[in-house]
Order: structure tokens, then C-alpha cells, then sequence
């Protein structure tokens, strides 16, 4: 798919919709950025122009093109109409809530073609539900990034019940050529695939933290020091093959009666309220205080390690 004169529009301008518009920009492609409230999308610009002059002083720009040509990709737009003309991929990137949702695509299915592909960011809303007032959901899609999208270059893409396959081999071809890393699920899913993940290592986490087992320091550190250090590069199923000496059969052969075991073990899902909540919400902001200052600090820390870690990604073989 060449990005010579293509265009893309991206329907919220906060910062899922900003980080779409830099990758999409990055591979080439012209991005029309929208926002329902005036000023935004010109105020996004603004920002990105920043970051954009930043990330190329860091030698961490994206793509071929020089942070100005990649800048002069972008436009921004207060009318939904003028920002979907010539488009023919939409990134929506508004709030999560379906309602809203709903509303931006029931808007934006008036204003493009049939051949226009229709993607939505959410993180947890299923494809049916978001698109359930749209006329032709066979050309719909959710594309789910992780935040930051810029250094974490997951994309789930998530399809409806009547997704066509070319509209998710062209999202997924899409994806791929502006730098992304693209991964297909063959059904909707709630949680989809990286939250159910996500969510089992933190209701793990929490169970532990909770019976006293270890402090909120050490089990972040579990993963930060441990599980992290080989998850940045392989995944679980490869661990596993790797971590016996003739593969996974052999691992399976080895470790499922342990592994089943400690499962079974397991508790309850966690409720996350009460007193310990509390009492581990506490223990959390006594590492790192909930205020603005140093949860900014620590971000701008997660960032620049996201980039460092990005950086030797991309350089290993």
C-alpha cells in the first residue's frame, strides 16, 4: 500500500488520537485530524509539532521523512465533513464511552463512501456494540493501540461479526507499513487479547500484595526485573519452548502438573475497593506520590525508557 497522496482521518484529537495522527504521518500518509470542540485540533497540531521537533533532536523520529515534512502532512479541522473528504481509512479516537462512539460513527457512515474503512481505538468496548448502529459493519474495525502508540507498537485488530477479511488484511497491511505491529483476532472477545493478559498478572498481583505475600515495591518488581526483562522480546508460549531442552512438548511434559497445581491455588477475582485497596493505594503512593509533579516525572521517565527500549528493538537482529 503506497501512502503517496492518501489521506486519514483521525476523529479526536486527545492523546490516542495526537500519537495516531505522528505514526500515520510518519509513514507518509496525509492526516486530517477532527475534534467536535474548536481549537483542539489546531491546539493538537501545536503539541505534535513539539513532540515531532523533539523526537527528531533524540534521533527517535519515526519513518523516512523530516519532522517539517511529517508536520506538513497534518491539518486540523473543526468541521467533520471538510476533515473526512478524500479519506479513505478513519482512526476514531474519541472518549470511551459507547454512546459517544456510536454517535461519531452514525455521523462519519453519512459523510464517506462504502469503500472507506471504519476504526475505532477503543480499548474495551466489543466491535458489535460500537457498531451497532452502522448501515455497513462489514466494513468496520477496531484497531486497539497501546498507550503510548508511538514507542508501543502493538495494534489488536479486533474484528465485527461481519468484518470482512479484505477490510481486516487492509487495516492489517495499513498498520504494518506505518511501523506498527499488527496482531489479528478471529472473534471479539471482551477484554480482547492484551487486556485479559494484563488483567490476569494485575488480579495475580493484587491476590498477592493483598494476603501479604510481598510488598506493592517487590511484586513490580517481579516484572520490571524479571518477567519483563524476557517479555519485552518473546513472548509466553515462546518462553515456554525455549525453557526446556526439546521445546514446549517437552516443557508441558515437565511443568503442567506444577503449573495447574499453583493455578488451582489461585483466589477469587479481586473486588479493587475496600480496605485493601486503600491499604495498597497507600503503600503505592508512598513510592510514588499521587500528585500531579511526580506522577508527570514518572511518566516522562516511562516514556524516555519506552524509547530507549524501542531504540534496541528496532537494532536487534
Amino acid at each position: 500500500m503506497s501512502s503517496s497522496g492518501k489521506t486519514i482521518t483521525v476523529i479526536g484529537s486527545g492523546l490516542i488520537g495526537r500519537s495516531w495522527a505522528m505514526v500515520f504521518a510518519s509513514g507518509g500518509y496525509r492526516v486530517r485530524i477532527y475534534d467536535n470542540q474548536p481549537g483542539l485540533a489546531a491546539k493538537a497540531v501545536t503539541e505534535i509539532r513539539k513532540q515531532l521537533g523533539e523526537l527528531e533532536a533524540a534521533s527517535m523520529l519515526r519513518g523516512e521523512l523530516s519532522s517539517s515534512a511529517q508536520l506538513a502532512l497534518l491539518s486540523s479541522h473543526d468541521d467533520l465533513k471538510q476533515a473526512l473528504e478524500g479519506a479513505f481509512f478513519v482512526q476514531e479516537s474519541v472518549f470511551e464511552d459507547l454512546a459517544a462512539k456510536q454517535s461519531v460513527f452514525q455521523a462519519v457512515e453519512c459523510l464517506v463512501g462504502s469503500e472507506v474503512i471504519l476504526s475505532s481505538s477503543t480499548s474495551c468496548l466489543l466491535p458489535s456494540n460500537v457498531f451497532s448502529a452502522v448501515q455497513m459493519p462489514n466494513r468496520c474495525i477496531v484497531s486497539h493501540p497501546v498507550n503510548p502508540p508511538y514507542y508501543v507498537k502493538l495494534v489488536e485488530l479486533v474484528p465485527h461479526p461481519a468484518t470482512l477479511g479484505a477490510v481486516m488484511d487492509a487495516t492489517h497491511t495499513l498498520m504494518t507499513q506505518v511501523g506498527q505491529c499488527p496482531v489479528r483476532l478471529n472473534k471479539e472477545i471482551d477484554g480482547f487479547a492484551l487486556n485479559r493478559v494484563q488483567y490476569a498478572i494485575i488480579a495475580e498481583s493484587w491476590r498477592l500484595v493483598e494476603e501479604g505475600v510481598i510488598s506493592v515495591r517487590d511484586i513490580d518488581l517481579v516484572m520490571s526485573e524479571g518477567l519483563g526483562m524476557r517479555y519485552a522480546f518473546i513472548g509466553p508460549m515462546e518462553t515456554m519452548h525455549l525453557n526446556a531442552p526439546e521445546g514446549l512438548g517437552d516443557y508441558l511434559q515437565r511443568y503442567r502438573t506444577g503449573m495447574r497445581r499453583v493455578l488451582s491455588s489461585a483466589g477469587p477475582v479481586p473486588q479493587f475497593s475496600g480496605e485493601a485497596a486503600e491499604r495498597i493505594t497507600k503503600e503505592m503512593s508512598e513510592l510514588i506520590p499521587s500528585q500531579p509533579e511526580p506522577l508527570s516525572a514518572r511518566r516522562e521517565r516511562r516514556d524516555q525508557l519506552l524509547m530507549g527500549l524501542a531504540r534496541l528493538k528496532k537494532e536487534k537482529p
